[in-house]
């Protein structure tokens, strides 16, 4: 099995199957009484200071952009290898957060519509938003910081074509700043970075929730759970496909998203190979805390409905059973 091999492999990774806390065989029985409407308010507060800091993550993103790249040193010798043509993207840049971010999203409403968990919704937005949000402040401090040119950096730094050095032989770029800045974006990929991110937290999503991995042989679940891979791997072949990256920026922004996903997903969720892999920690947590209400609820019934005349036996020795 690709995931549960994958999981195993890393010790940090948590417990295996067998060391997973014991909660029992918990069914799928209390669905449906953790509604938005009764315990959306308390979910939300008690995550309000992982909301906060998702803020926060907003802001350093954002930051980031506003920042320029490390201008590394290109000679002219470096320019026969970037002169690539400049062509337009074929996933343009605003398709990204809808497909790896909106989707998703849209996904987890269905399922929540379905069983109506709201532990399930709640923590599966903010793990994936979560999973975005650190994948592109990674990818974007590796830009800024390597600064590597793109494979068409030649026209974005000599747009007509007339070629200009300083003394040393690094290039006296005369193009759009804009572009030349974005020149120098090239490793990783944050296309292929954001997609692996948010299309791989969907297929580890549904391999939970359809039980790819319970043993039963339906590879028709495993087909659905690579959908969203495949869709990522497109992605990032288009990014060289147009010039816009050099294949090991796509490699490189694929294991960041693939990394940060499933770490993100484990925080909320069981290994998706997991007897309990279909529901949140939170859920199952819930789910026993309203069995052992339960069962005191009953021991307190009963003890009510005790006969007086058998307390007063009990307390004084005697037995109200006739011999």
């Amino acid at each position: 099995m690709v995931f549960g091999s994958f999981f195993s492999s890393l010790k940090f990774w948590g417990n295996s199957q067998e060391q997973e806390p014991q909660r029992g065989r918990m069914q799928e029985i209390d669905l449906g009484i953790h509604t938005i409407r009764s315990h959306g308010v308390g979910v939300a507060s008690k995550h309000k200071h992982d909301w906060i800091i998702l803020v926060i993550l907003v802001a350093i993103e954002i930051g980031l952009q506003l920042i320029s790249p490390f201008y590394r040193y290109v000679g002219r010798d470096m320019m026969t290898d970037l002169k690539y043509p400049f062509n337009d993207n074929t996933v343009p840049v605003w398709s990204v957060p809808i497909y790896a971010v909106l989707l998703p999203i849209i996904v987890f409403v269905c399922f929540y519509m379905k069983r109506t968990c709201v532990y399930d919704l709640h923590h599966s937005i903010l793990g994936l938003l979560f999973t975005v949000l650190i994948t592109g402040i990674i990818t974007d401090s590796i830009k800024l910081a390597t600064g590597r040119p793109r494979p068409n950096f030649y026209w974005r730094c000599f747009p007509d074509g007339n070629e200009v050095y300083n003394a040393l032989g690094g290039v006296i770029c005369h193009g759009k700043p804009g572009e030349v800045k974005e020149g120098h974006k090239s490793f990783p990929s944050g296309h292929t970075s954001w997609s692996f991110a948010g299309l791989g937290y969907l297929s580890l999503y549904l391999s939970g929730k359809v039980k790819a991995f319970n043993r039963e042989g339906h590879v028709a679940k495993l087909c659905l759970v690579f959908a969203p891979l495949l869709a990522a791997c497109l992605v990032g072949i288009s990014r060289v496909d147009d010039y816009w990256h050099h294949w090991q920026d796509v490699f490189a922004g694929a294991l960041i998203g693939l990394f940060v996903a499933a770490f993100c997903y484990r925080q909320f969720y069981p290994n998706p190979y997991h007897e309990e892999g279909w529901g949140p920690y939170a859920y199952f947590r819930a789910a026993q805390e309203r069995g052992q209400a339960q069962n005191g609820d009953v021991l307190r019934t009963m003890s009510l409905q005790v006969e007086p005349t058998s307390l007063e036996n009990m307390e004084s020795g005697t037995s109200s059973v006739r011999r």
